[in-house]
């Protein structure tokens, strides 16, 4: 089981986050410092909010570090708390991109991918000294380097799955789950906040939704609780900063756990309607994951609107 199961599982794992780590890194390096200027600049209205942290978050792939930028910028005073509550909801659908990006069954791209990326990577950065642009291009290569990374890593744990069906490791899940789904919502919670990535949770579980492990309803309750465990990150990052820092950490807390809270009682109405978006399995569970980000966000962003003007209307009334 060891060298069967468990080495190539973690190996699989590891290769994903990694990915996703070079990712982050080179997209960041490949923007430069601008993130914190662009996140205050286009927070006007919880609408626009939304909107930047959509697409930065899309381009980074990475809602953590936005959500932890904008932390950092609430404890430096640098951002109203009512600034973040648009960006808070953009975060969940930019993040959405990557999941999507993996349901594109890319896998036989990935190693081409990666040594091209690596080619012109190797070669900007050669040049790099003499040519500003070429050290943009080399990050830029390098974060298409992360993403083939992903792709091998998902390959890996695909590959897995027929073993770890055989030895009925699943087999536990998905009885419990036919008792109450909320089985499926603690685990991917738990899971995900151990290992600070919601997106490798959700790909493992569209892997095993599309190998036939797991049904397509329990598939959805986990990536319920991928985006509650997610939270873990953003409140891990606020301890030592002030309370507006917190007051953001909370917020995208309880608009991930409210939105499962919300969606949960649906699961079966979402899955028939994935199940007529595509007829991959896999691919259902990446818009369920949409499905779930993008309506979660459409339906708090009123209250984004309202708490600010609420909360002047209280401090004028104090005497």
């Amino acid at each position: 089981m060891l060298h069967s199961i468990l080495i190539p599982l973690m190996a699989g794992l590891a290769l994903l986050l990694y990915g996703m780590k070079l990712m982050e890194f080179s997209l960041e390096k490949a923007a430069g410092p601008r993130l914190p200027e662009l996140l205050s600049r286009f927070t006007g209205t919880p609408l626009r909010g939304m909107a930047a942290s959509s697409l930065l978050t899309a381009l980074m792939q990475s809602s953590t570090a936005v959500t932890v930028v904008t932390i950092g910028l609430v404890n430096a005073g640098l951002m109203r708390f009512s600034q973040t509550l648009g960006i808070i909801l953009g975060t969940n659908i930019g993040t959405c991109l990557t999941t999507e990006l993996i349901g594109l069954s890319l896998g036989s791209a990935a190693l081409p991918l990666l040594l091209l990326s690596a080619l012109v990577w190797l070669i900007a950065m050669a040049g790099a000294d003499r040519r500003p642009r070429a050290r943009k291009i080399g990050f830029t290569a390098l974060a298409a380097a992360g993403f083939a990374c992903i792709l091998l890593g998902v390959g890996m744990m695909q590959g897995l799955t027929p073993e770890l069906e055989a030895r009925g490791l699943f087999t536990w899940l998905v009885h419990r789950s036919q008792e109450s789904r909320l089985w499926g919502v603690l685990a991917g919670a738990a899971v995900t906040a151990v290992i600070h990535s919601s997106a490798a949770v959700i790909a493992m579980t569209m892997t095993l939704v599309g190998s036939g492990a797991f049904p397509p309803e329990l598939g959805i309750a986990v990536i319920f609780g991928a985006n509650v465990g997610t939270c873990a990150t953003a409140l891990l990052a606020s301890i030592g900063g002030n309370r507006y820092g917190a007051y953001v950490a909370w917020t995208h807390t309880l608009l991930n756990v409210g939105g499962a809270a919300l969606f949960y009682p649906f699961i079966p109405a979402i899955a028939q309607l994935v199940s007529h978006m595509s007829g991959d399995a896999a691919v259902q569970m990446a818009r369920a994951q949409t499905l779930f980000n993008v309506l979660s966000s459409l339906f708090a962003l009123p209250f984004c609107y309202v708490l600010p003007r609420l909360s002047k209307k209280k401090r004028s009334a104090r005497p």
